[in-house]
């Protein structure tokens, strides 16, 4: 692997993108299940279920020298299955949290995806060398304290906090993402530096 994240292509047939597969399905199934049986524990497993294999998966493409670019893509996407049921169930089992999860929804399903596919831009493994391109972007979005804002923090605000405070989080969350996203448009396509 070079400094630049750029690994030899790997078959999409490996430990990560099985481990994403995984709790994929483990998360929307639980979070089906919660929404069928309205149960908060099926639901709160489904979180648990995304959210660390999502960790998961990351740890194990960096540790095994198995991230590729096909893997980012499919991580991406499929943090929007899970966060689509979830976000289903947890509407469902708690009306009140509706206005800040459609905010969330919004900006997680079209703005934060359209900007996590930006590193497809350059030649980066994935959104977390986005460092190599553009370091405010990649602190804003992808470091480990921006990755728990952007997504459980405002679930947990949802659930726990008065709604205006959970809309205020989740609008200001959003107006990070779009100019991010605008900043990120505008940067040239051309060799990211070596330093993250």
């Amino acid at each position: 692997m070079t400094a630049l994240g750029i690994a030899p292509p790997v078959t999409l047939v490996n430990v990560p993108n099985a481990v994403t597969a995984v709790r994929t399905a483990g998360s929307f199934g639980l979070a089906v299940a919660a929404l069928n049986h309205r149960d908060a524990r099926l639901l709160v497993a489904a979180y648990l279920v995304y959210w660390i294999g999502d960790i998961l998966d990351g740890v194990a493409a960096r540790t095994l020298g198995q991230e590729t670019r096909a893997g980012a893509v499919f991580d991406i996407v499929a943090d929007r299955a899970c966060t689509s049921a979830c976000a289903a169930a947890l509407v469902v089992l708690r009306p009140e949290t509706a206005l800040p999860i459609a905010v969330f929804l919004v900006q997680f399903m079209v703005v934060d995806q359209l900007l996590s596919l930006m590193f497809l831009r350059w030649p980066l493994l994935s959104p977390n060398y986005f460092g190599c391109v553009d370091r405010r972007i990649y602190r804003w979005n992808w470091s480990p304290p921006a990755k728990a804002l952007n997504t459980a923090a405002v679930v947990l605000l949802a659930i726990f906090a008065p709604t205006a405070v959970a809309v205020t989080f989740a609008l200001g969350v959003a107006a990070v993402k779009v100019v991010s996203l605008a900043r990120a448009a505008r940067l040239p396509v051309g060799p990211p530096s070596t330093q993250p």
